[in-house]
């Protein structure tokens, strides 16, 4: 941010000379040398403290932090309080053990007189008042530790990442934002552009040598280059072999995801043909050191960058008539051989017997228990997330082709106009706009495709807790606060179209559903708890009460109460099937309950997990209910047989919650599930969960082990709190939001199997 700001500086003071505006700049370059903040310059800021600490100028140590406090400090949230309290008692605490090393008794008299009224007070200073009568306080139990360097340096070092971190997450104005905007053009200019060369390279290529690259026949390897022509079945095999031991250490490139199937390296090695007698396969056994011969050759042909037949690279179609001229000239330099001609065929036959004689290698599922928090790196299945905000597939998670990921990852983009932790995230039905609202109650409307553009900002004065958008029209939104409101938005008008007061009894609107028939809605609302209106607080060890009502859309009225049996209590989540005739809800008490929407009466519930259901969802043919609860469990229900598992499986906490942010200082944010935990791809084969570096894709599996993870999105350094898979498009797209405010967009486009 620094950096920012002083090329920003330097733009306005050359736009001021362009306009003459020399009074403007004179005043410009006046307050920029009084700057306190040192041009968000961190180094200089804990410079400028440590000359207050070394020159014994107390109070101008206490004047600065003050401005600090006023100017930065004041805006952060209240978890951030007591880690500036820590750090502004570390500071004086710095300041009282220089006066005693440097031997001026009297500054250390002065700021304990100065400071008595402020510090007699708290227990951390309790003990210090003895400091200045203590012979030799660097041997006192209570007081050597701040006497050491190791002390010093780790708090200047928590000060300075601090203030970093404090810098870096404040909200710029347009103008700082336009050097990244720039860079961040520039990259996606030569991206394109590379793009752009490779199409070129493919599309001018001559018909003879595009021939030559889909017809494996004409790319042999070169230690079957003499050989006799080879049969087609064996062929395969020599390709397939070659391909798998090739493919696991070339990069992957992007473009192959586009090019015909004859052009891709094939998935499955094909078998052995049946031409192949058990002789053969005896004689190839017997004979070890010719056979470690053959594979030392392909080691050394791999090293050598040789193309596999199933493959293709930029420099292979770039400088294949050089190939070509390099194997004629082998050929012909192997054809001058003195050897009779009977004995080089003898040795060829025999490694041609041993090539096949080898069983095709298999190559092994990779599996990754779901119980581990971080899998271990010989099972990870995808690369690091590169840390620009917009990646090819060629070199992001799961973006190569390879037998276990379904999905290609095209791009990932990032939204960044929240400022705080993100609560809930949805796409509306035609997949054109998302909502999304973060912890402070801020909602931001916002598409992604053709571009990322903001629609519309909603400020709230009451808390927001629930969002929902309307099914019929698309455009209206649903927002549940904490007074016990419920709001419909007009997102292309950007105005409050009704403002429904649900229950003062019953103010916290925990979740909201809007029938996919668009003229009706179900409503959770829940008592107050006990820390007020703060979601992140842990929850009561007795579930709180709360009612499920039903609203009408159009008349904006309360249809009826769905009787909550066996007594009332909070309902955490809702969702409708594809028609509207049935309604799950998770609730506090553990408890699943599916309602018959045409008779609107309660047809079967039961307890579901131990402690609440974090987020509940149809299957794709709505025979089962999946779950996520605060037992860490993700299981799958039959709704025809009451309370009945198909299939259970334990996840780790970063994926159901609560969810913890550890920071500096001690900082640790704490946030209990709001939003969606989970969701389904367009054909419901395939799971999003959260995680704590991105979202995590699981195939789902009918064996009692409910998921099988094939994929990990990434690009998140805080933990993913919801989710959301929006497949109305030909591209699926991901959505994760975390607890920085950051959400992700990651294109998917899927493999045919």
């Amino acid at each position: 941010m620094a950096s920012a700001v002083e090329c920003t500086d330097e733009n306005v003071r050359e736009y001021l000379l362009y306009r003459g505006f020399t009074s403007t700049l004179k005043h410009l370059d006046n307050e920029i040398k009084a700057d306190k903040e040192k041009g968000f310059r961190v180094d200089k800021i804990i410079d400028q403290l440590q000359q207050f600490v070394q020159s014994f100028d107390l109070f101008g140590m206490k004047e600065y932090w003050r401005y600090l406090d006023r100017r930065l400090f004041c805006r952060l949230e209240d978890v951030y309080k007591s880690t500036v309290t820590k750090l502004r008692t570390s500071l004086y605490r710095y300041y009282v053990i220089n006066t005693i090393q440097k031997g001026n008794v009297e500054k250390t008299q002065e700021f304990f007189q100065k400071q008595v009224q402020e510090l007699q007070g708290q227990a951390e200073w309790r003990d210090w008042f003895i400091l200045p009568f203590v012979p030799s306080p660097e041997q006192n139990p209570t007081f050597s530790v701040y006497f050491s360097r190791q002390w010093a340096d780790t708090f200047l070092v928590s000060l300075h990442n601090f203030l970093s971190v404090l810098f870096q997450c404040m909200p710029q104005p347009v103008l700082l934002s336009f050097d990244a905007d720039v860079q961040k053009m520039i990259a996606l200019t030569d991206e394109n552009e590379q793009l752009r060369q490779m199409l070129f390279t493919l599309q001018t290529e001559n018909p003879e040598q595009r021939n030559s690259d889909q017809m494996v026949h004409h790319k042999l390897p070169l230690y079957v280059q003499n050989m006799d022509r080879l049969g087609d079945t064996e062929l395969d095999l020599v390709s397939s072999q070659r391909s798998v031991s090739t493919v696991t250490t070339t990069s992957r490139n992007f473009l192959s995801a586009f090019l015909p199937q004859g052009r891709r390296a094939p998935g499955k090695p094909a078998p052995v043909s049946a031409g192949s007698s058990p002789s053969q396969a005896a004689m190839g056994r017997k004979d070890q050191s010719t056979n470690q011969s053959v594979k030392s050759k392909e080691a050394v042909q791999v090293k050598e960058g040789l193309p596999a037949s199933g493959q293709i690279s930029t420099s292979e179609t770039g400088s294949s008539q050089q190939q070509q001229q390099q194997c004629s000239n082998q050929s012909t330099n192997q054809g001058t051989n003195h050897k009779p001609r009977n004995k080089r065929i003898q040795e060829h036959e025999k490694e041609r017997k041993e090539l096949f004689s080898k069983p095709p290698p298999q190559t092994p599922e990779k599996k990754v228990e779901v119980v581990e928090t971080e899998p271990p790196p010989e099972t990870c299945t995808d690369p690091p997330e590169s840390s620009t905000s917009r990646t090819n597939g060629a070199g992001a998670d799961g973006g190569g082709l390879s037998a276990e990921q379904p999905f290609i990852k095209l791009s990932q983009e990032e939204y960044g106009e929240h400022h705080s932790s993100i609560m809930h995230c949805r796409v509306d039905c035609s997949g054109r706009r998302v909502a999304s609202l973060d912890v402070d109650g801020v909602v931001k409307v916002w598409s992604f495709n053709p571009i990322m553009q903001t629609k519309a900002t909603i400020m709230s004065k009451s808390p927001l807790l629930s969002l929902e958008w309307a099914t019929k029209p698309d455009r209206l939104l649903l927002l549940g606060s904490g007074v016990g409101t419920v709001r419909l938005y007009d997102t292309e008008a950007k105005k409050n179209l009704y403002e429904m007061n649900i229950d003062d009894t019953h103010p916290r609107i925990l979740s909201l559903a809007c029938s996919p028939s668009g003229s009706s809605f179900v409503c959770s609302a829940a008592a107050p708890n006990r820390s007020g209106n703060n979601e992140s607080a842990s929850r009561l060890p007795i579930p709180a009460s709360g009612q499920l009502l039903l609203w009408d859309t159009k008349t904006v009225k309360q249809q009826l109460q769905f009787s909550l049996e066996p007594e009332p209590v909070a309902i955490n989540c809702t969702a409708f099937n594809h028609n509207g005739n049935l309604l799950v809800t998770g609730a506090a008490d553990g408890v699943i309950r599916l309602f018959d929407m045409q008779q609107y009466d309660s047809i079967m519930s039961w307890r579901a997990h131990d402690g609440e259901v974090y987020s509940v969802e149809f299957s794709y043919d709505e025979n089962t209910v999946f779950s996520i609860g605060e037992d860490g469990k993700f299981i799958q229900w039959n709704i025809h047989r009451c309370g009945v598992k198909q299939s259970e499986q334990l996840l780790p906490q970063d994926a159901t919650g609560p969810f913890v942010l550890s920071g500096y200082s001690g900082y640790k944010q704490v946030q209990v599930p709001r939003g969606r935990l989970f969701a389904f791809d367009s054909e419901g084969q395939h799971a999003l969960t959260c995680s704590s570096s991105g979202g995590l894709i699981y195939r789902l599996t009918n064996r009692e082990t409910a998921l099988e993870r094939v994929m990990a999105l990434g690009g998140h350094k805080a933990p993913v709190v919801t989710v959301d898979w929006c497949s109305a498009v030909d591209c699926g797209t991901c959505l994760t939001a975390s607890m920085d405010g950051k959400i992700k967009l990651s294109t998917l486009l899927a493999q045919k199997s």
